[in-house]
């Protein structure tokens, strides 16, 4: 089991469902004090009624990541609950059904780069800002994509917003090496079991993409949650700017 999280405060965003909601239930188990974010206010306390339930020590806030004062508010009440910031889970994210450039509307392409890569930028701003005047020190993952690394037809918005992490996880880790903040992401193939792909309209796109996956299946929430856990801990100690890739061999072909 991981370790290294016994009185650690750690922030995850979308935790609503999915990914995000059994990566808290997965530091909360392993020590953590967890502050859960999403725009789904129903579905987050949901969430964090799970980990209380499960025995853990949890609180929801409600926020939208594209809106930088929205971002401040939620690492603000994660300082004001628990007095301090030490990892962050910057999960949040959509799929937007996808177009080809020519068909694209500008507003699609908007709203995509606005959650998922200014979002995660105003995530690392504020969390880093808080790790920071602690002294130094912490850890940080962002969720990226197989997307970012390989892309398919009709993806130009949702690839270039992953990409776009991959690249700011990158240089925002080279910035605060020195100071003890690591920065790294975890790059998801396809995962069953959460909003995007449970979502009717994606099924088809799903069972293609197992049957395109080398290991024949789709993987689970728990995949992504163990691997996000190994590299907020201290067992993953030298280990920076990198983006791994959780996918059943999908990017190996």
């Amino acid at each position: 089991m991981v370790q290294g999280f016994d009185g650690k405060v750690a922030l995850v965003t979308g935790a609503a469902t999915g990914i995000g909601r059994q990566t808290a239930l997965a530091l909360a188990a392993a020590g953590a004090r967890v502050v859960l974010a999403d725009i789904v206010r129903q579905a987050g306390e949901e969430s964090a009624h799970a980990v209380e339930v499960a025995g853990g020590r949890a609180m929801f806030v409600p926020g939208d990541i594209a809106s930088g004062d929205d971002v401040a508010r939620i690492v603000k009440a994660a300082v004001d609950a628990y007095g301090r910031l030490d990892c962050a889970f910057n999960n949040a994210g959509i799929a937007p059904r996808g177009a080809a450039i020519v068909d694209m509307a500008e507003a699609d392409w908007d709203r995509t780069i606005a959650i998922n890569l200014k979002g995660v930028w105003w995530c690392m701003k504020h969390e880093c800002a808080q790790m920071l005047a602690q002294g130094g020190g912490g850890t940080i993952v962002n969720t990226a994509s197989i997307m970012g690394v390989v892309s398919g037809p009709g993806l130009a918005a949702y690839s270039a917003s992953k990409a776009g992490v991959v690249g700011l996880t990158r240089s925002v880790a080279l910035d605060y090496a020195r100071q003890g903040i690591r920065v790294n992401a975890v790059c998801p193939g396809g995962i069953g079991n959460t909003a995007i792909t449970d979502d009717p309209a994606n099924r088809a796109d799903m069972e293609e993409l197992a049957q395109m996956t080398p290991m024949g299946r789709l993987g689970c929430p728990q995949d992504i949650a163990d691997t996000v856990l190994w590299l907020l801990s201290p067992q993953s100690g030298f280990v920076t700017g990198q983006s791994i890739v959780v996918d059943g061999g999908f990017t190996a072909w």
